[in-house]
């Protein structure tokens, strides 16, 4: 396997269990333990934590630690405000854009995401969340956008798997349908309001609100 596809399964693999909490913030990380664990070199991992680290999920001193970073309701604020304005720019982007077969997709992940909160399955309805904005993502184009999103999300799912597993609500499946009917429409203004307003609650989160 290439060594980039080597370095992007660690990446993804390391990132997912820190969001997830299966490496608990505080943990110290070994790239000799993770790699026999990943069933890959130790040179990947390495690669793997100089991107957490520059993502912020992880923090080392060389020579002394590597672990997985504290939550912080600032760090995840500031997350918050940085996707939900890329989050605003693509729906202003791709509304114009958008065909019935997306609308369609984000209908379907709305109710999947609906049935995944009603059942406290917070892995499915966050993957659902994902897939429904994901359209507007896509359907924009605006790749420095999606990178950005892809780079500062994961820091914001965390406090939110921390907060639903201590009985928080999940997004609200409302406002999505709210999103959609003002994508079916075409209508760019009331699209990026209620994009606002969905990423205005996860910066609400961060404060505990």
């Amino acid at each position: 396997m290439p060594r980039t596809l080597l370095r992007d399964r660690a990446y993804e693999a390391i990132r997912d269990a820190i969001v997830a909490g299966d490496i608990e913030p505080g943990a110290a990380v070994r790239d000799a333990e993770l790699a026999e664990r990943l069933g890959l070199s130790r040179a990947p991992v390495r690669e793997a934590f100089a991107r957490l680290v520059d993502e912020g999920l992880l923090e080392s001193k060389p020579q002394s630690y590597t672990r997985v970073t504290p939550v912080v309701a600032g760090d995840v604020r500031d997350a918050a405000a940085v996707v939900g304005a890329m989050h605003e720019l693509a729906a202003r982007v791709a509304v114009p854009r958008l065909g019935g077969a997306d609308v369609e997709v984000m209908r379907a992940a709305n109710e999947r995401f609906a049935t995944a909160v009603r059942g406290g399955d917070v892995d499915a309805a966050l993957r659902a969340d994902d897939e429904l904005h994901d359209v507007l993502v896509r359907v924009s184009g605006n790749r420095a956008a999606a990178a950005t999103i892809a780079r500062y999300t994961p820091l914001i799912r965390r406090l939110e798997r921390q907060r639903f597993g201590e009985g928080g609500n999940c997004r609200s499946a409302g406002l999505h349908e709210r999103l959609i009917e003002a994508c079916a429409n075409g209508d760019v203004a009331e699209a990026v309001h209620v994009t606002a307003e969905i990423w205005r609650g996860l910066e609400g989160l961060a404060d505990g609100d």
